[in-house]
């Protein structure tokens, strides 16, 4: 029985207000199909997205999706049913959903999807439900299918951070940080299958003294020679 999406509220963010900065190239780059475009631009548009869904550490020729590569490009699906078989994939469940519990995957694909960050623990909380009753694809078909996906991205323009720039005295709307394994859920559960060690809590480092000794050294035996030089100077 799958849930209504709970109610969550709409904390002030900057990708929710207009904005009047002169375009430049920290701006995000828009990727999109509207104008028709050549062999050259679709290349550009399917390695936009892969960027956008997959993060820079995933980005192998491994988990290209050439099926769906080739239906983009003979039109046959629109970028919003690639990003679609993007985020299905098996390569991108295994990477990311297997790797992290719903609250950070919700977060994760929220970030990549939509655009933003998420408002808050209310929204991850909202979402997770929908992820927990109906299942991974129902999850991002929600999304997908969703008004505010719709507005901003509609069926042929690749999903971009939104409103990305800030004055430098603000924070929270910088570019993502977008490693997906290992968090400290995913760390801890491979820690208590016996699959990794756990991190030591100190390391001593013991080369400090040994540098220590050779920067004395290095001066006095300097001093030595310089002294020696000069009797030999002195004496003949």
């Amino acid at each position: 029985m799958s849930l209504p999406l709970l109610t969550y509220p709409l904390s002030s963010q900057n990708q929710r207000v207009n904005g009047f900065e002169i375009p430049g190239d920290e701006q995000s780059w828009i990727y999109t199909t509207d104008n028709a475009p050549i062999a050259t631009e679709l290349d550009e548009i399917i390695w936009a997205a892969y960027r956008q869904i997959f993060n820079e550490q995933q980005i192998l020729q491994h988990h290209w999706q050439v099926r769906l590569e080739s239906q983009l490009r003979s039109r046959q699906i629109t970028v919003r049913e690639f990003i679609r078989g993007l985020v299905l994939s098996d390569s991108f469940r295994r990477l990311n959903y297997d790797s992290n519990n719903n609250y950070r995957f919700v977060e994760m694909c929220i970030q990549r999807i939509l655009g933003r960050n998420v408002y808050g623990d209310r929204e991850k909380l909202a979402w997770s439900t929908v992820l927990a009753t109906k299942g991974l694809r129902g999850f991002v078909n929600d999304l997908l299918n969703s008004e505010e996906y719709l507005t901003h991205f509609g069926d042929n323009t690749v999903p971009y951070q939104r409103r990305r720039i800030l004055p430098q005295r603000v924070q929270g709307e910088l570019p993502f940080a977008r490693i997906a394994r290992y968090d400290d859920y995913h760390f801890n559960q491979l820690v208590q299958l016996g699959q990794l060690r756990p991190v030591r809590p100190e390391v001593v480092d013991r080369s400090a003294p040994v540098y220590r000794r050779v920067l004395v050294a290095v001066p006095t035996a300097s001093l030595a020679l310089l002294f020696a030089t000069l009797i030999l100077v002195a004496t003949s």
